[in-house]
């Protein structure tokens, strides 16, 4: 379990600096040339750890559902949209959303038991959890925007 715990520490942490990465690769190349280069760093930086570390087994691909094949698909929006996130919120914001959108999913396809995954049952406990990171993160994006006296009179308009 603290492996599990410990890789997942890891991957969010990647994720939040690819979205660093990304998001300046976006203010130089645009959104799809983005895309572009991210995934296909990606699919070559995979690849050859595939070939590293799985040999020929890399291209062994028995007993896989047909649709599972779109998941690179998937992988375009994901950047895409992690992009234009970013852009439009800043990446704190963007990725808090990300994860919370990312745990309701999990939460829902989980307690489903969709696309093949072990049905767990969905508890009270579970969606309060879900919540208190919901508010959690509305706390950090709006708490603490108090403003002076002096600031409000020397911007009326805000």
């Amino acid at each position: 379990m603290l492996l599990g715990i410990l890789l997942a520490v890891v991957a969010g942490s990647l994720v939040s600096l690819q979205t660093v990465f990304n998001n300046q690769v976006n203010a130089r190349a645009g959104s799809w040339a983005t895309t572009t280069l991210v995934l296909g760093m990606g699919f070559i930086a995979s690849l050859i750890a595939s070939l590293i570390f799985e040999g020929k087994g890399t291209f062994s691909l028995q007993h896989m559902q047909l649709w599972y094949w779109v998941s690179g698909a998937i992988g375009v929006g994901v950047v895409f949209c992690l992009v234009q996130g970013i852009r439009l919120l800043g990446p704190t914001f963007s990725t808090s959303i990300v994860l919370i959108a990312q745990l309701a999913t999990a939460l829902l396809f989980d307690s489903a038991g969709w696309l093949g995954l072990e049905q767990i049952p969905l508890t009270p406990g579970k969606i309060i959890g879900v919540l208190v990171v919901v508010a959690g993160i509305l706390v950090f994006k709006f708490g603490g925007r108090r403003k002076t006296v002096v600031e409000d009179s020397a911007n009326p308009s805000v």
